[in-house]
């Protein structure tokens, strides 16, 4: 009785250590269809952007969006026009805040991008990015984004 005591307590024992792993590795996102939520959206509009898949892209903007930097505000159109300047060598993503908001995510973050813009070298340091995504039918499409360096906080 006590060996078949000690076995189920060994198999529970195993089961709970099981139940805070997975099998499986963390899935990265690829395409559009691998999307899971607001950060795999952003995760996927840069994986795109390095790669240059500009009508892919273009699919995930809303017809009123809205890009905004410290130099300006651009169209959608006059966005392209700008990402079409880059080559990232490299970047990363981080500090992820997605909010659920009805059928939008606004997701805030920040990001590093390695690379040049129209031959120029990109600042070195990260910057601080807000997107906001909205579900039409059974698409994603980007309504609006901003970037902003990131600064020291102010003392108060």
């Amino acid at each position: 009785m006590s060996k078949r005591v000690s076995s189920g307590a060994l198999v529970a024992l195993l089961m709970c250590g099981l139940a805070a792993c997975t099998v499986w590795g963390e899935h990265k996102p690829s395409a559009w269809t691998d999307v899971t939520g607001g950060e795999s959206l952003e995760r996927v509009f840069w994986r795109e952007v390095k790669a240059k898949d500009w009508a892919g892209v273009e699919q995930h903007l809303a017809g009123n969006y809205v890009f905004v930097t410290p130099s300006g505000v651009y169209d959608a159109a006059e966005a392209i026009e700008r990402w079409k300047q880059l080559e990232v060598d490299d970047y990363s993503l981080g500090d992820f805040n997605v909010q659920l908001n009805g059928n939008s995510y606004v997701v805030t973050y920040t990001a590093t991008v390695r690379g040049k813009r129209a031959g120029q070298p990109l600042p070195a340091g990260p910057i601080r990015a807000m997107t906001v995504w909205q579900q039409v039918a059974r698409n994603w499409v980007a309504v609006a984004h901003s970037v902003a360096p990131v600064t020291p906080a102010a003392s108060k």
